[in-house]
């Protein structure tokens, strides 16, 4: 059977109350943990946090974009509001496309070694204030736009997915040479145009001297 074959033979779940009637409800511990602020608690799990996944929604779609810094990156200002520096990448800007445009985003926060990971769902808006921009400089190099996000809700995930996953697991990890490089995957998808060599030989020391 083919995978269009496959996608053609079930019958999608089209009514909450179909979906609600196969898993039940959720116990009170998965919904006592969710507040519309940041807590003590939760903001020790955001300030250890040095990476995090960003979410957002646009006119071409949707976008997750990794976030990861030195821990601490993600600034809690006060109970509703936590700020992002957007460190320099491939400039192509999706997510902050989608935030002008659209300001809903949500946030996952990962700490390696720990299990339960902290969810941040909000609005947020995206600053050039040189001033702040200022603030989150690291070696002397301001991000060029911080995101100001506004908490609408935050809870903890539990650990099962990592539990499952082994992400954090020594043993589980995967030899990164047994996958195709980035110049591989360029030099493929260009038709030969990027050379998989120099690019793979060329991107650490890029990455280097363009960190912040």
């Amino acid at each position: 059977m083919t995978d269009q074959d496959q996608s053609a033979a079930f019958a999608p779940i089209t009514a909450i109350d179909a979906l609600e009637a196969i898993y039940g409800r959720p116990n009170v511990a998965s919904t006592v943990k969710q507040i519309d602020y940041i807590s003590r608690a939760y903001r020790r799990f955001v300030e250890a946090a040095p990476f995090a996944v960003l979410a957002t929604s646009g006119p071409e779609g949707l976008d997750a974009s990794p976030r990861g810094d030195r821990p601490g990156f993600a600034r809690v200002v006060d109970a509703r509001t936590v700020m992002l520096p957007d460190r320099r990448g491939n400039n192509r800007i999706d997510s902050l496309r989608n935030v002008v445009r659209d300001p809903r985003v949500a946030l996952l926060f990962l700490i390696p070694g720990a299990g339960n990971t902290l969810r941040i769902n909000g609005t947020a808006a995206v600053t050039a204030d040189p001033a702040l921009c200022a603030s989150f400089a690291v070696d002397g190099r301001p991000p060029r736009t911080v995101l100001v996000v506004t908490v609408a809700e935050v809870y903890f995930q539990c650990a099962r997915a990592l539990i499952r996953s082994r992400l954090w697991d020594p043993e589980a990890r995967i030899d990164p040479d047994s996958l195709p490089s980035p110049g591989a995957i360029l030099d493929e998808l260009s038709d030969g145009g990027i050379d998989a060599e120099t690019y793979d030989a060329e991107w650490p020391g890029r990455a280097v001297r363009t960190m912040w």
